[in-house]
């Protein structure tokens, strides 16, 4: 699987978008089986499956954003929530520049609160922002993909995330996610950070993934977009 565009320029001016799809992930400690793009892999994938069932502009993807959670673990680098802003506020204005009035933000990293923000923000006027996937969508692509675990319970380099990774980037996944388990409640994550509640990073089950599933919840997630496309071109 491609996970960032290869389009060229002649390429976007026979498509003639009207909506952009902008991959959002992060860099941040995966567990010992998953890398530290793990959510770029995973938006990108989101994204690129998007826009080939919807001919839409699929951007590359936006690397960095909020993990300050995750700030303990070697490797992690962290947007502030400012930055990020706007880093996509400037990408709105870009595309507004060439005649591109709405943008999907297809958000891998469950760390990025400023996303909502950023949408209701832009949007007081008329609809030209969306933020894919909502918990509806996950909760109907873990249905549809047989996924075993709960959204809840697997929060971090678990069943979904391995399994989307297994399908979009397979020799990016360590041979040892079948022994990563780690299930735990986490009540005050935003002020303690990840490791007040795991010693690995992996609070989930990757044990229970597979590529299959993966597959399952991408093209799921291809399916229940279309609500949120209609909805966005609407007026």
């Amino acid at each position: 699987m491609t996970l960032w565009t290869i389009a060229t320029s002649a390429d976007e001016a026979r498509r003639r978008a009207t909506v952009a799809v902008l991959p959002i992930g992060s860099f941040e400690q995966h567990g010992p089986h998953l890398p530290l793009a793990t959510d770029t892999i995973v938006a990108s994938a989101i994204a690129t499956a998007l826009a080939e069932r919807y001919d839409l502009f699929l951007l590359p993807p936006i690397t960095l954003s909020c993990s300050n959670e995750h700030a303990a673990w070697r490797g992690t680098v962290s947007l502030s929530s400012t930055t990020l802003t706007a880093i996509i506020n400037d990408v709105v204005a870009s595309l507004h520049g060439q005649g591109i009035d709405r943008l999907v933000l297809v958000n891998g990293h469950g760390g990025n609160y400023v996303l909502s923000n950023v949408v209701q923000e832009a949007n007081t006027d008329w609809p030209r922002l969306a933020l894919f996937p909502g918990r509806q969508d996950w909760d109907q692509a873990r249905h549809d993909a047989g996924l075993q675990s709960t959204t809840h319970d697997d929060m971090h380099a678990g069943e979904i995330e391995t399994s989307i990774l297994l399908h979009a980037a397979p020799d990016a996944v360590g041979s040892d996610f079948g022994t990563a388990d780690h299930l735990t409640e986490r009540p005050h994550l935003l002020t303690l950070g990840m490791t007040a509640y795991t010693s690995t990073g992996v609070i989930g089950q990757p044990s229970l993934a597979a590529e299959a599933k993966g597959q399952a919840v991408l093209a799921s997630l291809a399916r229940s977009f279309e609500d949120t496309l209609t909805m966005l071109t609407r007026q």
